[in-house]
């Protein structure tokens, strides 16, 4: 299939995380039930993009050669093509306690190279001829990812592996596909900032150009120009406005520092300008006790930290976790309230803003998995309908 776009026109779709299934065959089912009512509403005829969640379970099924072809064929008869993988959740991501078992298994675990592997071999099948591909991927683990000694340097090798897999594909076939780590509230990488420092120190480190310039038998200038360009940021805007972070700023500085922004996710964050007791209740409500909810708490210009929501309950219970809240719970974009209390869609909106004056990244991808889970009162359409709205409130403002 061949896309005729603008240049400076981003590919923009939803994460199909929102659907459950881990088996290819669910997956499969899912696109079928909804991506015809979704392109009929947000696509004018032209081919929908599609940003496909695979489970590890899913890749490693897809990656057959006959699955592989039933699915193009698939994509064909959708009028849809995918340009980006959510390769972040390996396992269960819907139905069951979640929590943070979602950043299994980490970077310092072969099985996350395994099932890396088999994702870009996959994405490089698919992708059209002239589009750019992305993966975003956990980013290395859950906060105490690198605590043994070894993890670090098992780490750095590990993701020099699909750099060098990701470079063999470029040279074979033209394809260009970068991987990008995605910063989270509680988890090794934690920020934009720490994200940055995580590649520049640890990724593009002497050795590591040196490991990956044997691995290519290239110069180092080239191996370092491969970094570069194969491995970078998923600018996750929720999470970025969990943390407190300017996101224009964020974005810029992750250009300053010669950082790709492979993919950049959509989505807004709970936000309660002050919190009293009143708004307990209606906060509790997110806690759905199948995923994290971290909370970053502002008083003062400082910024406390919990790993999940009832931990920062308690901590309000307790006189502490006084002033600004942000939950990390993924709402529709197109909200700007959530039932009684707000959201960070102004910070989504800075996001989208900057993206039309700077063109940080051409893969803009709405990601609102949680919307089994939310309350009642916020799911005032079909699921079809909320992702075709969510789109279609993107592409206004991209188009204002």
């Amino acid at each position: 299939m061949q896309l005729k776009r603008l240049a400076a026109q981003p590919h923009l779709t939803y994460c199909t995380n929102i659907h459950a299934g881990e088996s290819w065959d669910e997956v499969s089912q899912s696109l079928n039930a909804f991506v015809p009512a979704i392109r009929d509403a947000v696509a004018d005829g032209a081919p929908m993009g599609i940003g496909l969640r695979l489970s590890g379970q899913a890749a490693f099924s897809l990656h057959e050669p006959s699955v592989l072809q039933a699915f193009q064929a698939q994509l064909q008869s959708l009028n849809a093509y995918v340009f980006t993988l959510n390769a972040f959740p390996y396992g269960t991501f819907h139905g069951v306690p979640v929590k943070q078992d979602v950043y299994a298994p980490d970077w310092t675990h072969a099985e996350r190279v395994r099932y890396t592997l088999a994702c870009i071999d996959i994405l490089a099948a698919l992708l059209p001829q002239g589009v750019d591909g992305s993966i975003s991927t956990v980013p290395v683990g859950f906060r105490g990812a690198c605590n043994a000694p070894a993890a670090m340097p098992k780490v750095v090798s590990h993701l020099l592996q699909c750099v060098a897999q990701m470079v063999a594909i470029k040279r074979q076939t033209g394809q260009h596909i970068a991987l990008a780590l995605e910063p989270e509230p509680a988890c090794y990488l934690e920020t934009t900032q720490e994200a940055s420092h995580f590649i520049q120190t640890h990724v593009r480190s002497p050795q590591a150009v040196a490991e990956l310039a044997q691995t290519l038998a290239c110069s180092h200038e080239l191996a370092r120009q491969a970094l570069e360009e194969h491995l970078g940021v998923c600018f996750d805007v929720c999470h970025s406005a969990v943390e407190f972070e300017d996101p224009a700023l964020a974005l810029d500085e992750l250009r300053q520092a010669g950082i790709a922004i492979p993919k950049i996710q959509l989505s807004s964050a709970v936000r309660i300008s002050q919190m009293t007791e009143a708004q307990l209740p209606t906060v509790q409500g997110f806690d759905d006790a199948v995923y994290l909810h971290q909370v970053v708490v502002e008083q003062a210009g400082q910024l406390t930290r919990y790993v999940d929501l009832p931990e920062a309950v308690a901590a309000f219970h307790a006189g502490q976790a006084q002033g600004e809240w942000r939950v990390h719970c993924h709402v529709p974009v197109f909200l700007q309230d959530a039932g009684s209390i707000s959201t960070t869609q102004a910070q989504l909106l800075q996001t989208l803003e900057s993206c039309k004056r700077e063109g940080f990244s051409s893969h803009l991808e709405v990601e609102t998995y949680t919307w089994d889970v939310l309350p009642d009162v916020l799911k005032t359409d079909s699921k079809a309908q909320a992702i075709a709205r969510e789109l279609l409130f993107v592409k206004k403002v991209l188009l204002a």
